[in-house]
């Protein structure tokens, strides 16, 4: 099929965009995050400026923008009031275990393990598994080191306040001017491609507000289950263990096996006065079947059903997708790859729709529309 020079010319403006993105990406990041805020907030927009109103003064497009910041800030302190207390109290309750003590709680296992491996020539090493596992975690885990990755996070500090701050400001003005962040991008484009921006814009949102309306009810779901089964099954640090597997879940597929690796970890550390066969192996066989369900339960019915439904492809598709993204970027880009993805097809969909593969890529987005 022939490429018309205004099909070129497209391309090679998107290009252009690209790396203007790829060499100011924090900024970009935050008018995102910030676009994304103004449109959960516009309703909050509209409804204060019909209904607050008081003898001759009504809410204003200013006032509206500033209540609706507020309100963001109220319901984020009523969730951190709501799961941050009872979160701190597990975390300080594990804060006091010597974490050195844990491999000596495996001493005798490891070492009837390494017997075992040693017997079918699995295990060639010679020093103890026990000896090697207690260096690790005096490495990972000892006071000091805690200390350094904590000092990090306050270093970071000031460029996440930074962020928040600008987020704020943009979120601002995107709330006030309804329409600012459609017309700014428009601006950029030629005329002539003003309606295609537009739908573009368009599609994005819907998709995107669908993906972390998913990405949420999976994380709710993850956490849900993963709480309630292992309190039901008298796991200590429940909540915790269900709330962190649920924040490692959003990495694609292989979140959940991290969890699992912290979950017994947690258990391990809050049971060291445990015989190891009798009381704490038991405990440690629920923790792994518990993460084992919530496994399958996220590989075959939340994240093919959840996120084909909520993004509109197919589950293999997803998977490649997911696994380009690892194979670009790690673990950053398993996480951004569904996204990023779902932005690449509404924007293919609004400018490139005459090339097959992208009318075969976003064909059930099209059959959404039309059912619309």
């Amino acid at each position: 099929m022939k490429i018309s020079s205004r099909t070129v010319t497209l391309i090679v403006s998107l290009l252009l965009m690209a790396s203007l993105v790829y060499f100011f990406t924090n900024i970009v990041i935050y008018v995102c995050i910030a676009w994304v805020l103004s449109m959960i907030g516009q309703p909050l927009v509209q409804f204060f400026q019909r209904k607050i109103r008081i003898w001759k003064f009504h809410a204003g497009p200013n006032f509206s923008a500033v209540l609706t910041l507020l309100t963001f800030f109220l319901v984020v302190f009523i969730i951190i009031r709501l799961f941050v207390p009872p979160i701190v109290t597990q975390i300080n309750n594990l804060a006091g275990v010597d974490y050195a003590q844990i491999a000596m709680a495996l001493e005798e296992p490891m070492s009837h393990l390494q017997q075992s491996l040693a017997k079918y020539g699995i295990l060639q090493s010679a020093d103890p598994l026990d000896q090697q596992l207690k260096e690790n975690l005096s490495v990972w885990l000892e006071p000091a080191t805690i200390g350094n990755y904590f000092g990090g996070l306050l270093s970071a500090a000031g460029g996440v306040l930074v962020g928040v701050v600008s987020v704020l400001f943009i979120t601002f003005f995107f709330l006030k001017e309804q329409g600012l962040f459609v017309n700014f991008i428009a601006a950029i484009m030629p005329p002539q491609y003003d309606s295609q921006v537009h739908r573009a814009i368009s599609d994005v949102a819907t998709m995107l507000s669908r993906y972390f309306r998913g990405l949420l009810l999976q994380m709710l779901s993850f956490a849900s289950f993963v709480t309630l089964a292992l309190t039901v099954l008298g796991v200590k640090n429940a909540l915790l263990i269900g709330v962190l597997a649920a924040l490692l879940n959003v990495i694609p597929y292989i979140g959940p096996m991290i969890g699992a690796v912290f979950g017994i970890i947690f258990t391990i550390s809050s049971g060291l006065d445990l015989d190891f066969y009798t009381q704490m192996l038991p405990l440690l066989i629920k923790v792994v079947s518990v993460f084992a369900a919530a496994q399958m339960l996220d590989n075959y019915i939340l994240q093919p059903y959840i996120f084909s439904s909520s993004v509109l492809a197919h589950p293999l598709e997803i998977f490649i997708v997911v696994l380009m993204g690892a194979q670009i970027n790690g673990i950053l880009g398993m996480v951004l790859a569904i996204p990023f993805y779902t932005v690449l097809r509404a924007v293919a969909a609004a400018f490139l729709s005459e090339f097959h593969i992208v009318q075969y890529l976003t064909e059930r987005m099209n059959k959404l529309k039309i059912r619309n």
